[in-house]
This record gives structure tokens, C-alpha cells and sequence, in this order.
């Protein structure tokens, strides 16, 4: 392979392999989200622990992924994207192996948090070399593209999971995005970074240490009183590291307004369409929370399906996304990502009303199945053209820490949503329960359309 900088890519064939080493890039951090969960029950039993050992198999990937998101996009914009998207690769690969060899539960959730910090660094640097290579509606619809296959990993896991489980062991759940990370590897091949603007080579090390702290503390606090009876600290200790780290953020945003070099520089709010497009975030991710949780847990528990079963009845969405998305993300480029983001979401909250009409567990399936069909259908209308709106309206050496942004709102919009999961369901899984949260769900789809109406302008490629 010939090196090539992305600054002057014009080889179609170029662009569509970077294009799907950015996808596998990021597919594996997605996926070892989702994927790891339906792997506890048989970690508990080999390592042992109990249900705090589950929980921080699960938030120790959280929390440091959440609270480096927004370094991981002001050092891809900096150190240059590709590099450090290549680091982030050689990393997540080195620490999903410690994951799988793991003797102990103690290293296994070492190992975990370590596999956090390389995940921070794969999404920002994924998407900003698709803001880099591709432009216009080219450029929607390459993000359409990336977000229908993301999303579709964070909907795989489970069914992958149950099999690679039920089939080899829960070891080899951690050693299955090893092949699509060395596929991302030999697709990036020897193209280099373009020119770093020479105003964002520095880094402010107070606000990125106040921004990981504020971003920390939330997210444990917030997994903690989630997490009821079960929860790994007393509730008043998670409400003190939830307040501190909404003081941390405070100070951040404090600092970031003052100093002469941001880690997120204002001004990207002061574009309309990323300043609107992440409040709609904020509530379409908050639901998507709940969408990846409840139905999975009352399929189980309360219909009793088996966990493979239950995650069968998510693959109506997970097609749609993958048919879909970076169709409506290419119709959005042309179009305006502003009707696909009002309509998707008031789509999908019509599927959330559907299984809301559930009242008998034996017909369940007969509200449920529907109900995906329809989520999955808006959502398709809707994370692409969301994800083109608010990065469009983003300077292309600030693509980084933009996508950074966007993904810290939407990964704490569904910390949010799944720690307040108990209090919806009233603290255990049952058909009322279940009721509330899509009642919920429909709720937060809704408004979010209803912000995107509201707020957006222009074409997904305007900035508007």
C-alpha cells in the first residue's frame, strides 16, 4: 500500500477502506460494551466475586471510557488522527487479551479499566478520519454508514455473547473483536495524518483533569444509586462522587470558558446545529438506554425466554439499522437532517407506546415484536442524520473533540436512564414495570424529536 495523507485523499477505493477502518475501529468498542454482559453469570462462577465482581466487570469499561472521552478527542485533534487512532487499536488489542487470560477477578477488572482508556481513544479518532476524507452529502452518508454499523455491534453483542458462552467459554468474548481490530489495522495500511493546525498541538492539563474527574465521578455515582441493593458503595458515599463530579465539571467548564486554549472551545456551541443537535442527543440516547435494557431483562424474567431468545427479538433493529442508516443518513445530506431527526424519533416512540399496550405475558411478543420493528425504523431515521448535524456544524481540525462531545452526552444520557432503571421498574422486573419504562421511553423520543424540530437548520452538511 502507498502512503497517502488524508489531507489528500481523492481515490474513491481509498476512501470507502478508510471508511470501514473507521467502522471496525469502532465496532469493537461497541460491541465489548454490550457483549460483556450476558458473559457475567459464567464469570462469576469461574472467578467467583459475587454480584459486585458482575457490576465492576461492567462499570470498570464505564468509567473510563466516559471519563477520557473528551481527552481522547482533544489529543486525536492534536497528536493527529490516525496516529493515535493506530495506538488505541494496538492498545484495545493488548488489553482484551489480558481480559481473556485473566486468572483472577481482580485482574480481570484491572484489565477492564485499562481496556476503558483504549476504547476512549477509538471513537473519536474513527469518526473525525470520516470527517476528514469524505465531504457534503458524501460525508453524511459515509456517517450513516458508520452509525448503523455501531449501533447494530451495541445490538449484536448479546446474541454473539450467548453463542461464544454458550459455545466456547466466556473467555472468548473478550478475544472476538481481536479479528475486526487487526482488520481496522491493515485497512488504515500506510496512509499518514494530514498538517496539525498549529494553535491546537497543546493541550490544557487542568481542564482535561477536571473534565476526566467531573466525568468519573458522575458515572460511578450515577452507576452506584442505580444499582440498589447490589451497589458496590453506600449510597451516600456514590452521592458525594456523584456531587463532586458534577463540582469537577462545573470547574471545567468554568476553566474552559477562561483559558486561551480550550479542550472543548465554545464556539462549537455557538453553532446552532451542534449545540441543538446534542440536547436531542441527550434525550434520543437517554431512551436508547432504557430500549437496550428493559425489554432484554422482561423477555427474560417475566416472559421467560431464554437470554439468546430474548436477544433474538432485537434483530428486526438490528437489520433495519444496518439496510437503513446510511440510506436516510444519504438522504439527509441532501435533504436536511432536520425532518429525519423530528420524524425518526416520533416513529420510534410510536414502537415504545406499542409494547406499553402489553398486558398479559403469554401475548407479549405480539407488542414487543412490533414494537422493535417500529424503534428500530426510527432509529435508522435518526442516528445518522443526528450524528451528520452536529459533526457538520464542526470544523474539520476540531472533529475530534466534537465527536468526543457527542458521545460523552450520549454515553451519560444512558448512565442516566439506566441508573434511574430501578425506580422506573420499582426495583424489580414486571409487566407494570415494563409498562412505565416504554411509557418512558416514549417520553424521552418525543421530546427529542420535538428539540431537533425546534432546533435544527439547514442541511446536515451546513453547520448551520
Amino acid at each position: 500500500m502507498s502512503t497517502e495523507s488524508i489531507d489528500r485523499v481523492v481515490d474513491d477505493r481509498l476512501r470507502r477502506r478508510l471508511l470501514a477502518a473507521a467502522i471496525l475501529a469502532s465496532f469493537v468498542s461497541f460491541l465489548d460494551g454490550s457483549i460483556t454482559n450476558i458473559a457475567l453469570p459464567a464469570i462469576e462462577r469461574d472467578l467467583g466475586g459475587g454480584v459486585s465482581t458482575q457490576q465492576w466487570v461492567v462499570d470498570g469499561y464505564l468509567l473510563t471510557l466516559s471519563a477520557l472521552i473528551l481527552l481522547a478527542g482533544a489529543v486525536s485533534d492534536a497528536a493527529g488522527r490516525l496516529r493515535v487512532l493506530r495506538i488505541a487499536i494496538v492498545a484495545f488489542v493488548v488489553t482484551s487479551a489480558l481480559c481473556a487470560l485473566a486468572p483472577t477477578a481482580g485482574v480481570l477488572i484491572g484489565a477492564r479499566v485499562l481496556q476503558g482508556v483504549a476504547g476512549a481513544f477509538l471513537v473519536p479518532g474513527s469518526l473525525s478520519l470520516i470527517i476528514a476524507v469524505f465531504e457534503g452529502p458524501a460525508q453524511s452518508k459515509a456517517i450513516g454508514t458508520w452509525t448503523g454499523w455501531t449501533t447494530v455491534s451495541g445490538l449484536l453483542g448479546p446474541v454473539v455473547g450467548g453463542g461464544l458462552v454458550d459455545g466456547v467459554g466466556w473467555r472468548s468474548v473478550f478475544l472476538i473483536g481481536l479479528l475486526p481490530a487487526a482488520a481496522a489495522m491493515l485497512l488504515l495500511g500506510r496512509t499518514s495524518d494530514g498538517a496539525r493546525p498549529a494553535d491546537r498541538q497543546r493541550i490544557d492539563v487542568a481542564s482535561a483533569a477536571l473534565a476526566a474527574l467531573g466525568l468519573a465521578g458522575v458515572t460511578v455515582g450515577l452507576i452506584e444509586l442505580g444499582a440498589g441493593a447490589g451497589a458496590a458503595l453506600p449510597p451516600a458515599v456514590a452521592g458525594v462522587l456523584l456531587a463532586a463530579g458534577g463540582v469537577a465539571l462545573g470547574g471545567f467548564l468554568l476553566r474552559n470558558a477562561r483559558t486561551r486554549r480550550p479542550l472543548v472551545p465554545p464556539s462549537l456551541f455557538a453553532a446552532r446545529n451542534f449545540a441543538w443537535g446534542n440536547l436531542s442527543t441527550f434525550f434520543v440516547y437517554g431512551a436508547l438506554g432504557l430500549v437496550m435494557l428493559v425489554p432484554t431483562l422482561f423477555l427474560q424474567r417475566v416472559v421467560g425466554l431464554p437470554a439468546t431468545g430474548a436477544a433474538l427479538v432485537s434483530l428486526p433493529s438490528t437489520l433495519l439499522l444496518i439496510l437503513l442508516s446510511g440510506r436516510f443518513g444519504a438522504l439527509a445530506g441532501r435533504l436536511g437532517a432536520r425532518r429525519f431527526m423530528t420524524a425518526g424519533p416520533i416513529v420510534a416512540a410510536g414502537g415504545a407506546l406499542t409494547a406499553s399496550f402489553v398486558r398479559d405475558p403469554a401475548t407479549a411478543l405480539w407488542f414487543v415484536i412490533p414494537s422493535t420493528v417500529l424503534i428500530g425504523l426510527g432509529l435508522s431515521m435518526t442516528v445518522a442524520p443526528l450524528t451528520a448535524a452536529v459533526l457538520g456544524a464542526v470544523p474539520p481540525e476540531s472533529s475530534g473533540i466534537g465527536s468526543a462531545v457527542n458521545n460523552a452526552v450520549a454515553r451519560v444520557a444512558g448512565l442516566i436512564t439506566v441508573a434511574t432503571a430501578g425506580w422506573i421498574l420499582g426495583g424489580v422486573v414486571t409487566l407494570e414495570g415494563y409498562v412505565r419504562s416504554s411509557i418512558v421511553t416514549a417520553v424521552l423520543l418525543a421530546v427529542g424529536g420535538l428539540v431537533a424540530l425546534a432546533g435544527i437548520r439547514g442541511r446536515a452538511s451546513d453547520g448551520a
